[in-house]
């Protein structure tokens, strides 16, 4: 996916650093990610989350909120007031390129701030949270014994995972004190809200509070066993299909009409894990897939293979084509369904004897329903040859290639 770095003002004037991952199709709508507490705008489950949306045409922009990663300022010196105040700086940053965001997602504390900060940014539609706290000052509770040596001496030092993060005496009076329970209430934006029953740093019962003091629309969905920052792929992946997919309903996605010559539009096929074989298949806003090859072949069997999809399509365009026929012509068929068989095994694609080329079958089982005669099942399995897709089987298809661009712009 295209994506832009560049810098803007916080809320204290500080530089933050920014990425904006952008749709390689139309752009449709735009997204403000709030990251969780001291972590930042490239950790795994927002990359993911980010890859997602772009896919289905909505830009995303992270960013570091002051203190941390590639952003100016110290973070001893944040607050929960003043991450609110850099979400909001930063949906104007948007706004001032024309790409004012509709959705807000937050992640952890970054949940909590996109609650907060929704009603004073207009063109927010929807809001997903994603383990997120019901009281901010939850995260105190992470740092031990150090409260003692912030209260007493403005700022201490707290080991958060595998470093030492500065935590002054403001952010946590600020934080104790930001009760968002009016927030949620007076949201009147579409929630979703995720959560894992096993988090361990921010219990489940937090986003049983959140969906009671929220109006509706409103809508829960768990995370089974993922941990707070959702570090499983196979978890990242789930939180960001069904925040795509619950966003769809509540953004104007609508895409151009597709481009002349391409009545379907553009079907894109991106890598989702470089480790094995998983990718990612976008066809417009709402049609999503992944592909993936068998354990055995080297892949981790987490969606249809390459012929698998083939085999798909050759079988719902059978039953279509046979839909279309028997309602054309009145006939009392009530059921279809198609039985598709590749006879190949992956390895033996490559391994042709004596420089032959290797034969395809596809094997075919068409089961019709309903109270049909013999001569019309004849003709509906004779009208099963006359596919599309089928014939483009049988009579083979030119395939163009060209190379692309790879696009990762940067500005300052």
């Amino acid at each position: 996916m295209p994506t832009e770095r560049f810098t803007f003002p916080g809320h204290h004037g500080h530089a933050l650093a920014a990425r904006l991952d952008l749709p390689e199709g139309p752009h449709l709508a735009t997204a403000l990610m709030a990251h969780c507490f001291t972590c930042g705008k490239d950790i795994p489950a927002a990359r993911r989350i980010s890859a997602r949306l772009s896919a289905m045409g909505i830009a995303v922009l992270r960013f570091d909120f002051t203190g941390l990663g590639h952003s100016e300022g110290e973070f001893e010196n944040t607050s929960f007031t003043s991450n609110v105040g850099d979400l909001i700086a930063a949906a104007e940053a948007l706004s001032a390129r024309g790409m004012a965001p509709s959705l807000l997602i937050g992640h952890s504390l970054g949940g909590a701030a996109v609650l907060r900060a929704a009603r004073q940014i207009p063109s927010v539609k929807a809001v997903a949270t994603i383990g997120a706290p019901f009281d901010p000052g939850h995260v105190t509770h992470n740092f031990g014994d150090a409260l003692e040596t912030i209260e007493r001496d403005g700022v201490g030092e707290v080991m958060l995972g595998p470093r030492k993060i500065r935590i002054g005496r403001d952010f946590v009076e600020d934080v104790r004190a930001g009760n968002i329970a009016a927030d949620i209430a007076g949201l009147k934006r579409a929630l979703l809200i995720l959560h894992g029953p096993r988090d361990t740093v921010v219990g489940i019962e937090n986003a049983t509070q959140i969906f009671l003091a929220a109006k509706h629309p409103k809508s829960f969905v768990t995370l089974d066993d993922a941990d707070h920052l959702v570090s499983r792929p196979e978890d990242a992946e789930y939180a960001a299909e069904v925040i795509a997919a619950w966003a769809g309903r509540y953004l104007d996605l609508r895409p151009p009409a597709p481009p002349p010559g391409a009545p379907e539009g553009i079907t894109r096929v991106s890598e989702a894990d470089s480790e094995g074989f998983l990718q990612d298949i976008q066809s417009g806003p709402f049609h999503h897939a992944v592909a993936d090859e068998p354990e055995s072949y080297g892949g981790t069997n987490r969606g249809m293979s390459p012929y698998q999809f083939v085999a798909a399509g050759l079988g719902a365009c059978t039953s279509m084509t046979l839909r279309m026929y028997a309602r054309r012509k009145g006939w009392p068929l009530s059921h279809v369904s198609v039985d598709v068989s590749h006879d190949r095994v992956h390895a033996q694609d490559a391994e042709a004897t004596n420089g032959a080329r290797p034969l395809d079958q596809f094997t075919r089982v068409v089961t019709l329903e309903g109270d049909l005669d013999a001569e019309q099942r004849d003709k509906l399995l004779e009208i099963a040859d006359k596919c599309p897709v089928h014939r483009t089987l049988e009579a083979g298809a030119h395939v163009v290639t060209t190379l692309g661009e790879a696009a990762e712009a940067a500005s300052t």
